[in-house]
């Protein structure tokens, strides 16, 4: 709780002999400052312990006596306050042996000699109130995040689920391993997003809250706009999300053939609207590239992360130079970064002509949380995003940069190996069409506002359905006569999970088509072989007409 201020700010006096306690009381009243005068050092101690916002003490009332209760407190100070001290020494100051072995005691403390001026007394009294007042801040902070840090436990619960490392990691060598450690510190700083959840918590909330008001009272009209926002919000909570489970490697990657000169151009109408027009923004695309495997969703958000950086590091314009190119990577190269296996990797780079880093700067930029940026802009999980990226799709990215000569970052991704194929990674969504008479689905969910969507959308399509809260209650279920065309099951059931359940299906129903919806990818890094032919998978939160389009594409199938 806050002091008030004539507690938290006022300077507690000890000069038992002579006039100096009443001469620096009243020196600070006339400079409307509040001290209060002790006559021992044990009262000073009592008037210590609800709150003070410095000291002010002669040398000779400590001298003689146990100073104990004094030093018991200072060092019992919370992590935030250094307390200041103002020590009234004789002439000859802070030398004198016994003045500064005082200093060395007491930790911050200041020397004012006698006789002194009015106006040095009042200069240090209001200069150590000012560092008292940024101690204070420094404290409220620490509250506010601490605050932040267990209302967003509370809203959700599963986020240091999602961000843990599997203990399994940390066989791996010394970069993995202090990779994967600090993962594992992810939990104890969620605190430091907790400003952005609860602002987008805000948007969705309240958005809802005024649509059920103006429902109740028969307003139908700006309701769109309200919509709007509930959405945006919560896509952008989504996306936050998304960038959690980057940097810890516990995203859901779809990892396929990407033609990364095709992927770049399609980009970059966006790219150029995303810079300032002071910045000039080339592309550099190698004529024969090979194929890249890679997530192409999360290989565009790569790119246009970097490319936000490289623009905010040129605020007063330059150039931007993205280019592609084949590398081929020996051991020499490769070994140094653990995993890294040598072979064949197509090279993504992002170029600008920007502020650059320091060396010390460079060495964090891969941490989670850690920001250049001024607060409010930035969460610090881009780049971060973009390394547990490139872990996870078995590639790496560094980065080369000097202090006003700008910035090179390089993102390495593999080579795919299999046969080419021509593919649009644009996701062609069928028009929402109805089902056909008697279509099945078994909707596996133990979240029942998920379940109640997913019954209710399909339901307005005319699709007929069967609900479980769990794969016990699905099982007879699939083991009755009862017609079922698809089943759509939660990957992370309570109990028995939607992959084992989705293989007893298949055990009673051979070609059992499956779509699995998650939140949380438990297999994320061996995607592809945890889904087998005929079986999908989405991300929660997902698109509604994305959902409606995999049902009807894999029913048709």
């Amino acid at each position: 709780m806050n002091l008030p201020d004539e507690v938290s700010e006022r300077a507690i006096i000890l000069a038992p002999w002579g006039r100096d306690s009443q001469i620096a009381r009243r020196l600070l009243e006339e400079a409307s400052l509040r001290g209060v005068v002790s006559t021992s050092l044990q009262s000073l101690c009592d008037e210590l312990e609800l709150g003070a916002g410095l000291l002010v003490i002669a040398v000779e009332a400590l001298q003689a006596i146990d100073l104990e209760p004094l030093l018991r407190q200072l060092r019992e100070q919370p992590a935030w306050s250094d307390l200041p001290i103002i020590l009234l020494t004789h002439h000859g100051g802070p030398v004198q042996p016994a003045s500064s072995d005082l200093g060395h005691q007491l930790g911050n403390v200041t020397f004012l000699e006698r006789p002194f001026h009015p106006v040095t007394l009042i200069s240090q009294v209001t200069s150590a109130i000012r560092g008292r007042r940024r101690q204070y801040e420094a404290r409220d902070r620490l509250v506010d995040l601490s605050q932040s840090e267990q209302r967003l436990k509370e809203t959700l619960e599963t986020l240091e689920q999602q961000v843990e490392e599997r203990t399994t990691q940390l066989r791996h060598n010394e970069e993995a391993l202090r990779q994967s450690q600090k993962m594992e510190a992810v939990g104890q700083l969620t605190g430091g997003i907790a400003h952005d959840f609860n602002n987008m918590l805000t948007g969705i909330i309240g958005s809802l809250e005024l649509l059920k008001r103006r429902l109740a009272r028969g307003r139908l009209d700006d309701l769109e706009n309200l919509i709007d926002l509930g959405v945006t919000s919560a896509n952008r909570a989504a996306g936050l999300t998304h960038r959690l489970l980057a940097f810890s490697r516990r995203q859901s990657l779809d990892s396929k053939p990407v033609e990364m000169n095709e992927l770049v151009r399609s980009m970059s109408e966006l790219l150029r609207r995303s810079l300032n027009e002071s910045i000039e923004l080339r592309m550099d695309l190698a004529e024969t590239l090979w194929i890249a495997e890679a997530d192409p969703n999360q290989l565009e958000s790569a790119l246009l992360n970097l490319v936000i950086n490289a623009r905010d590091a040129m605020p007063d314009g330059g150039q931007l130079l993205v280019s592609t190119s084949n590398q081929r990577l020996d051991l020499a190269f490769t070994q140094p970064q653990g995993h890294l296996e040598p072979g064949d990797y197509v090279l993504l780079q992002v170029r600008d002509n920007g502020c650059g880093m320091p060396e010390n700067i460079i060495s964090r930029v891969f941490d989670p949380f850690f920001t250049t940026k001024p607060i409010g802009q930035g969460t610090g999980l881009g780049l971060s995003m973009i390394y547990g990226f490139s872990k996870q799709s078995r590639g790496h990215v560094s980065i080369d940069s000097h202090v006003g000569r700008g910035t090179s970052v390089n993102l390495y991704l593999p080579r795919y190996k299999g046969e080419t194929v021509l593919q649009d990674d644009s996701l062609q969504l069928l028009p929402a069409s109805h089902a056909t008479e008697g279509e099945t689905v078994l909707i596996v969910e133990d979240d029942p506002a998920v379940r109640v969507l997913v019954r209710d959308v399909l339901s307005e399509l005319g699709y007929q359905f069967v609900e479980a809260g769990d794969a016990n209650a699905a099982i007879p279920v699939l083991e009755s006569e009862q017609r079922i065309d698809l089943l759509i099951s939660d990957v992370g059931l309570p109990g028995m999970n939607g992959r084992q359940l989705a293989e007893i299906g298949r055990q009673l129903r051979p070609g059992l088509k499956v779509l699995f919806i998650t939140g949380y990818a438990e297999h994320a890094a061996v995607r592809g072989g945890f889904l087998d032919p005929g079986m999908q998978m989405i991300t929660k939160p997902f698109n509604l007409d994305l959902l409606t389009a995999r049902v009807r594409e894999m029913i048709n199938a």
